[in-house]
């Protein structure tokens, strides 16, 4: 199953940090996307654009999930080259991960 299929999501960026967060349409999908979508996997998942760390941040009430990666945005609006320089695209992108 896609990540899409139970969850919508939203990028936000500051710099070179890209910010993903991760909101589960039923409440019930919640700790599945938990076990499932890990910093550690996010990471993996994005390993060709985020050259820093990720760190995950759970918010059960909201049941969402927000993953910020450092150094993911080629330098960061005012110095990438890179098409989509306020990394809008990495939530479409991260919907299209198989849990």
């Amino acid at each position: 199953m896609k990540l899409l299929e139970i969850a919508h999501s939203r990028t936000g960026d500051k710099g070179n940090i890209s910010n993903i967060s991760l909101i589960v349409y039923d409440e019930k999908d919640y700790d599945l996307i938990r076990e499932k979508v890990t910093a550690e996997k996010v990471k993996e998942y994005f390993k060709d654009i985020v050259k820093g760390e990720v760190v995950r941040y759970e918010l059960p009430n909201l049941g969402a999930l927000n993953f910020v990666m450092d150094e993911a945005l080629g330098g960061g609006v005012t110095r990438s080259l890179a098409l989509d320089k306020h990394g809008k695209s990495l939530s479409s992108a991260l919907l299209e991960m198989e849990i």
